[in-house]
């Protein structure tokens, strides 16, 4: 394996892949650890996803929120992703921070996912959604393909299959708009792509 120059991030989770994986979501690459609150993907309290997620599966943004202790439920979330056979990961495997924040238009990508490789993993997969726009872009280079507009997907082929990339809005406070709003697109993925 090349060395990581000290300068630069080297991914610190693994690819969250549940066996029989129906969809993959992917970001662009976790905050600094010292936003953490939790030791999984989207890990700031001030990120929306798990609100978003328990608004989806349970009508309470609340639902996977420990407010007490400022963290999210791990392992009820890894539950519910596996029941449901979503994936986890992110576009970048190894990045440098131009700033000291966690947004992305400050992250340099030094290495990106291979992310054929990724999709080879997981032979069941048929959706992958992207949650931000610098995950679009690398994604959309990846494939080749065309970039669709918020909460909506374009069909591309990988391999023999037949797949859609979805491009959600940011679970980011940053983006501008409500988390209900967030979540009424990405229950509209979910339907789509998790139906029995």
């Amino acid at each position: 394996m090349k060395e990581v120059e000290s300068t630069t991030e080297l991914h610190p989770l693994r690819p969250f892949l549940p066996q029989g994986c129906r969809l993959l979501m992917l970001g662009s690459f976790p905050p600094a650890r010292k936003r953490w609150a939790m030791e999984f993907f989207y890990p700031n309290f001030i990120n929306d996803m798990w609100r978003i997620f328990g608004i989806c599966f349970f009508d309470d943004k609340h639902h996977f929120v420990d407010e007490e202790h400022r963290t999210f439920l791990r392992e009820e979330i890894e539950g519910l992703l596996i029941k449901k056979g979503i994936g986890l990961f992110d576009t970048a495997t190894v990045v440098r921070r131009l700033k000291n924040t966690a947004s992305d238009k400050d992250l340099e990508v030094v290495e990106p996912t291979d992310l054929t490789a990724l999709l080879q993993k997981i032979p069941d997969c048929r959706a992958v959604c992207t949650t931000g726009q610098k995950a679009t872009d690398l994604f959309c280079a990846h494939f080749g393909i065309t970039q669709p507009q918020v909460g909506q997907y374009v069909e591309f082929s990988f391999e023999g299959r037949t797949m859609r990339h979805y491009r959600m809005p940011s679970s980011s406070r940053a983006y501008p708009m409500k988390v209900e709003s967030k979540a009424e697109a990405y229950r509209h993925m979910f339907n789509e792509v998790l139906k029995p």
